[in-house]
């Protein structure tokens, strides 16, 4: 039988925290909670779960902290969860790295449901370099100079190496690199990767663009380009 996929959860509430831990448990996950950000950072050590579920409002180190120090070093999932409803709150979450973000009260059949689409596009690096080469013909990938981007099993390879990445990231990198030199909107791109998963302003894709260009350097032969005005399209040169 496989290993139950963990899931941490990490909120001060305790009802919220218990009700979220037993629909998850009903899924047949593995649970864990905390109820404060050095507690969550303790246990993304010892626990080392697949998919954190991180509440903003936390007492000492609060969520964007703790987002900000697990990016730091991994490439887990992390869904944010919180009652503020701001697009500015949103998309400092996804600035500091969550994959996504659910207000509260949520609809715990939604949250279930999140989970496990954030699970299924997630794979960690080392599984990744196991798998860079497609499988077959079928595999949606999509290969330059010095870079290959493999939608199938969920890798980047930059230069012989193996770049973790958030799903949404990489989907919005191979989403460009797929049609080269293709200008895309914000709100095409918003809706293509994001779709009714996500309603937020355009911001939430400059940020994905930004961290992209943090990983994925310009290449002589390709690179992402800003056309000032209407979006972004993935440049192949000469």
């Amino acid at each position: 039988m496989a290993n139950k996929q963990k899931i941490l959860i990490v909120d001060d509430d305790e009802n919220i925290a218990e009700l979220i831990s037993l629909y998850l448990t009903k899924e047949c996950f593995e649970t864990f909670i905390v109820h404060d950000g050095e507690s969550a950072l303790d246990a993304v050590k010892s626990f080392e779960p697949n998919l954190i579920l991180l509440d903003l409002m936390l007492p000492g180190i609060d969520g964007y902290q703790v987002c900000r120090e697990v990016r730091a070093s991994s490439s887990i999932p992390i869904i944010m969860l919180s009652a503020k409803g701001e697009i500015f709150d949103k998309v400092l979450g996804l600035e500091l790295g969550a994959d996504d973000y659910m207000e509260k009260p949520f609809d715990t059949k939604e949250m279930v449901a999140r989970v496990k689409a954030v699970l299924r596009r997630y794979k960690p690096a080392a599984d990744a370099v196991k798998e860079s080469i497609p499988a077959s013909p079928q595999a949606k990938v999509a290969q330059y100079p010095d870079l290959t981007i493999n939608l199938t099993n969920y890798s980047v390879v930059y230069k012989g190496k193996v770049i973790e990445m958030p799903p949404k990231e990489l989907e919005l990198l191979y989403f460009l690199a797929a049609s080269p030199n293709q200008v895309f909107t914000r709100e095409q791109l918003l809706d293509q990767i994001w779709g009714y998963e996500y309603i937020g302003d355009t911001r939430t894709v400059d940020v994905h663009i930004k961290r992209l260009r943090e990983k994925i350097r310009d290449h002589e032969s390709w690179r992402l380009s800003t056309v000032w005005g209407i979006g972004y399209k993935f440049e192949v040169l000469g």
